[in-house]
């Protein structure tokens, strides 16, 4: 997937100006806290629109400020996977699973819920309740549920940033499956160099809202042929 991305954003005394081209699978965007990461995605998701600039997937066109185009977010078949899970409370882990299924309703399913389910770990814990798991728990239901509404491109916003180390660990390599196991694009933001070292095929460093470098990963074309 080509994504094509021009973007200038202002709130407050913050000014994002980027204008990317991203071939993927993997793309990572590094930098540090506040550098304009979330923000990035958010524009990308279409949570965000920017005063100016253009967006396209695969030439299809998201944003363009001219043109006065804007896909709303529901139309963009985007999975997002935040920092902190974001569970519906009330539901099981087997509901909130079916709510990703049935946002793909419309555009058709390219997802298999028991591959997902398989490949996460979470058989055991579907009777359960948000409140009833830990935090790796929530975030690879978290991560399912994504997968299941059947995304174009899936957005990862620090999905590792609120756990400890052996949690971080667990979930790593459970994203690093997704990423070998599935042909969705990913969009992963970090601002922890290993992470982004370890998962992504390309990666973009911003600061200050603009992209300061945009690099390949040879290291890991090296681990995956081994």
């Amino acid at each position: 997937m080509s994504v094509e991305i021009v973007a200038r954003y202002r709130v407050g005394s913050f000014d994002l100006d980027v204008a990317l081209s991203l071939a993927g699978p993997v793309t990572a965007l590094f930098g540090p806290s506040g550098a304009g990461k979330t923000t990035f995605l958010n524009i990308l998701a279409g949570l965000l629109q920017p005063r100016q600039g253009r967006i396209a997937i695969d030439g299809e066109v998201w944003f363009d400020e001219e043109a006065g185009i804007f896909v709303p977010p529901h139309r963009r078949r985007i999975g997002y996977v935040f920092q902190e899970g974001r569970l519906f409370p009330h539901l099981t882990v087997r509901q909130n699973l079916l709510y990703g299924r049935w946002l793909s309703r419309r555009t058709g399913r390219l997802v298999d819920t028991g591959a997902v389910v398989a490949l996460l770990g979470i058989e055991p814990l579907l009777a359960r309740h948000p409140r009833n798991l830990s935090g790796g728990e929530q975030q690879r239901v978290a991560i399912g549920r994504a997968l299941l509404a059947s995304p174009r491109l899936l957005l990862m916003d620090e999905p590792l940033a609120s756990l400890d180390a052996a949690r971080r660990a667990e979930i790593l390599s459970y994203i690093e499956r997704l990423r070998d196991n599935f042909a969705i694009p990913i969009v992963y933001v970090s601002h922890a160099a290993e992470e982004v070292e370890r998962l992504a095929d390309e990666i973009v460093s911003i600061a200050d809202g603009r992209v300061v470098a945009l690099r390949t990963n040879p290291g890991l074309a090296a681990a995956r042929s081994r």
